[in-house]
Formats: structure tokens, sequence, C-alpha cells
């Protein structure tokens, strides 16, 4: 019996293997850009370079305010009340007393 040493299916990368290694490639490159897409993703894409952040905003410097009168005593003593009764220093109640003692 002989054998026919001619048959496509006994010799490597006849017709069919060249599409199964084709497909792994292909299969291995698409397995390969979804890790690195996946990864772009995640990290927020901070070196992707093509979405650079754009600069910020141009604001306008502060105006100065206006000079005014020099505040008199009292005027500083009640400031300064209102200023420790918001950071929390004192209470409510001793607030209003002070408030009314600088008021006589």
């Amino acid at each position: 019996m002989m054998h026919d040493w001619n048959d496509s299916w006994s010799h490597g990368f006849g017709g069919g293997e060249w599409l199964m290694f084709l497909g792994m490639i292909l299969v291995t490159v698409a397995v390969v850009l979804l890790v690195v897409y996946l990864v772009r993703q995640t990290s927020g894409s901070a070196t992707g370079g093509a979405q650079a952040a754009a600069p910020p905003p141009q604001v306008a410097p502060p105006m100065a305010a206006p000079p005014q009168a020099a505040p008199s005593a009292e005027d500083s003593a009640r400031e300064l009340l209102r200023r420790r009764y918001a950071a929390g220093e004192i209470e409510r109640d001793e607030y209003l007393q002070k408030l009314a003692d600088l008021s006589t």
C-alpha cells in the first residue's frame, strides 16, 4: 500500500492551518489592545498626551477695597466679639450679654 506524500493534510501549513495561525495572531493582538485600552481608561489617561488638560481660565485680580475711615473703639470691640462668636470661642448667651454691655 502506498501513501500519497503530496497530501496537503500531511504537510504543515497547508490549506486551513494558515487561517488558524492568522486567527491566533488576530486574537492575541485584540487582547493586547483591550488591555491597553482598559489600563488607559482606569488610569485617567495621564500619560496619553492626546487629551491634555486645558489651561486654567484667566481670572482678573480682585479689586482693592476702597479706603474706609478708621473704625471707632466700639466698632472694633463689636467686630472682635462677632469674630469670637463666629469662631465658636464663646456661646450665644455670652455673645448677646457682651453685645448688650457694649451698647450701654
